[in-house]
């Protein structure tokens, strides 16, 4: 009955060994098998066979050699806890001595300073004990003050070894602050050496003097919690300047050296970066802290306040969330879905604000319905009601935007509430008679000075409102001109206005290349209201349609008129000429009756439309713009840093336009800090630059730097800034 190379259990049950494999039968056929060496499926199977009935407890001690003892505990875990009691891992034992109470409380005086030994009496453990927890790291021990100052390497094997995570070793007051014990985590610093991006502190008297922590607890709130308001805003600002990018790239920076210029342990991680930034955007926060930023630097500086300058930027958004609708990129010379943001720079290039449209109404419909409202209440120095009707010249401010937003209407409604308008002529205009231009030397905003060749006449518009018109004339005959109803600035000042738009262009171009200006912060989606006008898609298409076939009429009209003019070719004989002039014939009818179809239809489809009003599949949401418009704020202020401290370093330079490459690799070097609570001073040693030039700049920096006097915010560290001695 039984294969011949088996041994019998008993009459039913048999067993093999072939190949470092057992194999069980039952009768001739097997029924289980497992490798020789797996003792936890022998125990469950020979269990198994004495519960089933298959055979007896001292049959299977007899046919595999095992003791008696060892079989009774196999079957009473069969009976316990079936087939997977044999296969469960092995329980730790929980600790008796080192609870997780007792080890938080030997982390809490360790923390505070307290030995070993003396941890260990207090708490009535052994030594030894206590010692090979701090050797398997689940007690961490802070450097001692006595040892050299840490260096990056020291940090980096002290972070890893924190009980809470990565660098997490203020562990009392991350336990207070996840129980809301803790409004914020102190400002404490601690001693390092080659700090890395530590040269971004330097930056920290340009953040404050613009305003980064202006107002900040009437501005923001945030639940209790070990990161405050202050952190999460000059971390933010520090990252502006470091080139970080976007908030993903946080993931692969080293937490406990962007916390060591914070005087925390440690910075957010990504996550909880995220919710802070949208707690504090909750509301109607971000939009007032903003407008109190612009109307600060508009005080700061009333000169540059009263002529701005007004440009869009579209964003293009490249997701699939929601159809927005498009729009032409000039830089990409694509029409694109994205959000059209209008800025409102001064004319160095500093942003004063920011508005977002999700549906663009355009710049006229723009600057009418939220700009000028706004302007009227923070431009400071504006004259009052007196001084103009004694003066019927002077203005409030000056506006200068691009050709979008000319219009003789427009221009009218402004200078009715004595604002000056400055924009470029649209349509084709008749040229000046070259006699007429005179050569004057224009100054541009960045103390370049350039010869330039400007008329000057008054026209009237097609309103009947007399505006001035400049021209300049270049060296290839071309004539841009410029249209102003600024009627106290002398011919060369409109010219230095209008022409200084390149320096809002340079502005869009490089934030975009150094502040990830166009990157998204979150994909949440608002609704838009639905009375906004959008443009009618039919509308639209007509529209393409009817440009498309002008385009192809205009093109048969031509080629049939040059055939009229040069008669029939030499090898053409009368009645081909004849057929393929009446062929173009009869195509220029039928494109004409096509062009005045589609004309008609376009007459009679309205060219916008309510959201309310649009066709289900067309209608869309707007990118959450409350937390996108926290970031662009924060990097206008960090932008505006930067520009004070070209501005300073210029002074200094031969060649000015490398001060901002100066200042970039200032920002990302490494940095020793030396905090001195006796002394009240935080000394941030820079670590030299690429050249000796580089390091004489930042030795100048430096001075005018510790001029300021800056105390780091939450304590009472007077900053000194220097170079690295020695």
């Amino acid at each position: 009955m039984f294969p011949s190379d088996v041994t019998e259990i008993n009459s039913l049950m048999s067993f093999a060994r072939r190949e470092g494999t057992l194999y069980y039968f039952n009768g001739p056929m097997p029924v289980f098998s497992h490798v020789e060496s797996d003792r936890a499926s022998f125990a469950m199977f020979a269990s198994q066979m004495v519960v089933n009935g298959n055979c007896t407890q001292a049959e299977v001690v007899r046919a595999f050699g095992i003791s008696a003892i060892s079989m009774k505990r196999h079957v009473k875990r069969y009976r316990q806890s079936g087939t997977g009691g044999f296969f469960r891992g092995r329980q730790a034992r929980q600790p008796r001595v080192l609870t997780p109470r007792v080890l938080q409380r030997a982390q809490e005086l360790i923390q505070q300073g307290m030995g070993r030994d003396a941890v260990a009496q207090e708490l009535g453990l052994k030594s030894d004990t206590l010692r090979k927890a701090i050797k398997a790291g689940r007690i961490v021990e802070p450097l001692k003050r006595s040892e050299t100052v840490a260096d990056k390497s020291q940090r980096s094997v002290h972070a890893s070894q924190a009980a809470m995570g990565m660098g997490c070793v203020r562990v009392e007051e991350r336990v207070l602050a996840a129980f809301g014990g803790l409004v914020q985590a102190p400002t404490r610093f601690e001693a390092g050496r080659d700090v890395s991006c530590g040269g971004v502190l330097w930056a920290l008297p340009a953040l404050l003097a613009n305003g980064l922590l202006h107002r900040p607890a009437e501005s923001f709130k945030l639940p209790k919690g070990f990161y405050g308001v202050v952190h999460v805003l000059l971390l933010m600002g520090f990252l502006a300047l470091a080139r970080i990018k976007s908030l993903e790239r946080l993931r692969f920076e080293a937490p406990g050296e962007w916390g060591q210029l914070l005087g925390l342990d440690r910075i957010p991680e990504v996550h909880t970066l995220r919710t802070k930034l949208g707690q504090m955007a909750q509301g109607q926060q971000v939009e007032g802290w903003s407008a109190s930023l612009s109307q600060q630097w508009m005080e700061q500086a009333p000169e540059l306040a009263g002529r701005l300058y007004l440009d869009g930027h579209v964003r293009v958004y490249h997701g699939h969330q929601t159809r927005l609708p498009r729009r032409y990129v000039a830089r990409e010379k694509l029409c694109l879905r994205g959000t059209t943001d209008y800025w409102i720079n001064d004319r160095e290039g500093r942003p004063f604000f920011v508005v977002n449209t999700a549906a663009n109404p355009g710049l006229i419909a723009v600057l009418r319905q939220e700009i000028i409202p706004r302007l009227l209440k923070e431009v400071p120095q504006q004259p009052s009601e007196a001084e103009l009707q004694a003066d019927r010249y002077r203005f409030r401010f000056v506006i200068i935007f691009d050709r979008e937003g000319y219009s003789p209407e427009l221009f009218a409604e402004l200078w009715a509430q004595r604002i000056a308008a400055q924009t470029y002529r649209k349509g084709p205009v008749e040229d000046w008679p070259a006699v007429e231009f005179q050569e004057y030397e224009v100054g541009l905003p960045n103390g370049e000075k350039q010869r330039m060749k400007l008329a000057e006449r008054g026209v009237w518009l097609g309103n009947k409102l007399w505006v001035r018109e400049i021209r300049q004339l270049d060296a290839n005959a071309h004539q841009t001109v410029v249209i102003s109803t600024d009627f106290q600035s002398n011919l060369v000042q409109i010219a230095r206005q209008m022409f200084a738009r390149w320096a809002q262009e340079n502005w869009f171009k490089y934030m975009i290349e150094h502040f990830y200006f166009e990157g998204l912060i979150t994909h949440r989606l608002e609704p838009v209201s639905e009375t906004t006008r959008v443009v009618n898609p039919a509308a639209r298409t007509l529209g393409a349609q009817l440009k498309s076939k002008a385009a192809q009429l205009s093109r048969r009209r031509a080629e049939y008129g040059a055939g009229e003019l040069a008669g029939p070719l030499e090898v053409e004989v009368a009645e081909a000429y004849q057929s393929r002039q009446t062929q173009l014939r009869q195509t220029i009818e039928a494109l004409e009756k096509e062009v005045v179809s589609l004309k008609q239809k376009r007459k009679e489809i309205p060219s916008h439309l309510t959201l309310a009003e649009l066709p289900a599949a067309e209608r869309f949401q707007q990118l959450s713009r409350a937390k996108k418009h926290l970031v662009d704020t924060i990097k206008m202020v960090a932008y505006r840093a930067e520009t004070a401290l070209a501005m300073s370093l210029r002074q200094h330079m031969a060649r000015t336009d490398d001060a901002r490459a100066l200042l970039r690799e200032i920002f990302v070097s490494a940095a020793d800090l030396y905090p001195d609570e006796t002394a009240g001073t935080l000394t941030v040693s820079l670590h030299h630059l690429s050249n000796a030039a580089s390091d004489q700049l930042a030795a100048k920096m430096a001075e005018e730097l510790n001029a300021t006097e800056t105390i780091f915010p939450g304590t009472k560290l007077l900053m000194v800034f220097k170079l690295v001695s020695g």
